[in-house]
């Protein structure tokens, strides 16, 4: 895993428009129109939640110490070392739930087709083809990005620069 997603709760629209990609990316029908077709029950792997005046996309954060990862009794949460998306093993998932009980960001759910668990796998699939998570190819804003860590210092150093330079305009500068 060479990237994280970034979130700027700022351009958040609340449009969803991440949601729905994200559950049209993980059908099998693969497309809108063939989800609606087949009436296939598409399961987003985010959700937009509503926090006062902004809107926040919540998603799996891929904790390196992750607690789903610690309590799953079949290792059906696991991860394939620190650089890796913590995955579910939907056959190895007996559906107890410890890790949705677990999860300190409340984004792990009861697939709709089964017994199994659901998450943001950040897109493996995607990524290994070489495209952006399905989230943050299709945020409309950009309030959803796929940043390496580079690009995050980056950003990281632009914010405090602009930052200093407020202060400095307003004569607050250190």
């Amino acid at each position: 895993m060479n990237g994280m997603l970034c979130i700027d709760v700022s351009r958040c629209l609340s449009c969803k428009t991440c949601e729905l990609e994200c559950a049209v990316s993980h059908s099998e029908a693969g497309t809108l129109l063939a989800i609606v077709a087949a009436g296939e029950p598409a399961q987003r792997r985010i959700v937009v939640e509503p926090a006062g005046r902004l809107s926040v996309p919540l998603q799996c954060r891929h904790c390196e110490d992750a607690p789903c990862v610690a309590v799953c009794p079949t290792q059906a949460m696991h991860k394939n070392g620190r650089e890796f998306p913590v995955l579910v093993d939907a056959e190895r998932c007996i559906g107890c739930h410890a890790c949705i009980a677990v999860c300190p960001f409340g984004v792990i759910s009861t697939s709709r087709m089964g017994k199994a668990v659901v998450k943001c796998d950040l897109c493996v699939r995607r990524l290994a083809q070489g495209q952006q998570p399905a989230c943050a190819a299709g945020c409309p804003t950009h309030a959803i990005r796929y940043l390496t860590p580079e690009e995050v210092a980056g950003e990281a150093r632009r914010r405090s620069a602009e930052s200093f330079l407020v202060a400095v305009e307003r004569g607050r500068a250190p």
